[in-house]
């Protein structure tokens, strides 16, 4: 794994995040539009060899191209578990995409994770707003986002991404989460950095102002 620290390197704040070569090319924007918020935070980054291996869920046919998802996120989360063993710190998972809905799954998985940031996450994803409606989620703060033109696209999987975060939305609200889902202008494609940098300062925010 290839891993970059972003921010204070001394925060007890420590988000962690999934990245592909996208990702990074627009890592300045996203720390950018966190620190117009707040500073105190560690931003580490991820670089991910396989995106549909590593952070798929579980196998699923393919989606667009040829590749089939591989459900290697259980062996993922091993190696991101190794990165949060400071009990002292505070950690939050998030990520864009594909990397989103990894980081919504490992909040199902594991309690270590006090909130989650996904950003336009890839809900459509088969049977997995069906696993959220039958799983108990491990923390009490999710930021769901998504572009109003996401689902203008004639793959008819992928179409159902509007539908399918409204669900996630109203799943994790009547099971008492803080949650909001907000929508930006836009397809899949617009501003990545910008809105996942939104998705984590909406977790930072709602942590601080509970400190007060």
């Amino acid at each position: 794994m290839i891993i970059n620290c972003y921010g204070n390197e001394n925060s007890t704040n420590i988000l962690i995040q999934m990245v592909d070569d996208h990702d990074l090319e627009v890592i300045e924007s996203e720390v950018a539009t966190i620190e117009s918020v707040i500073t105190d935070f560690c931003l580490i980054t991820v670089k991910v060899n396989n995106w549909n291996h590593d952070l798929s869920p579980w196998k699923a046919d393919a989606v667009f191209g040829n590749e089939d998802f591989a459900g290697g996120a259980s062996e993922t989360l091993q190696e991101i578990l190794k990165l949060c063993q400071d009990k002292s710190k505070h950690y939050y998972i998030g990520g864009y995409s594909l990397s989103g809905l990894f980081a919504l799954w490992v909040a199902y998985q594991t309690d270590i994770f006090e909130g989650v940031a996904a950003a336009s996450p890839s809900v459509w994803f088969q049977d997995f707003i069906e696993y959220m409606r039958d799983t108990h989620i491990n923390c009490n703060k999710v930021y769901l986002s998504l572009g109003d033109k996401e689902s203008k696209t004639r793959n008819p999987i992928m179409a159902t991404v509007a539908d399918k975060i409204r669900e996630a939305y109203t799943i994790l609200k009547a099971s008492g989460v803080n949650t909001i889902l907000e929508w930006n202008q836009g397809n899949h494609f617009k501003e990545a950095g910008i809105r996942t940098g939104k998705a984590f300062s909406w977790l930072l925010k709602n942590i601080f102002m509970e400190d007060i």
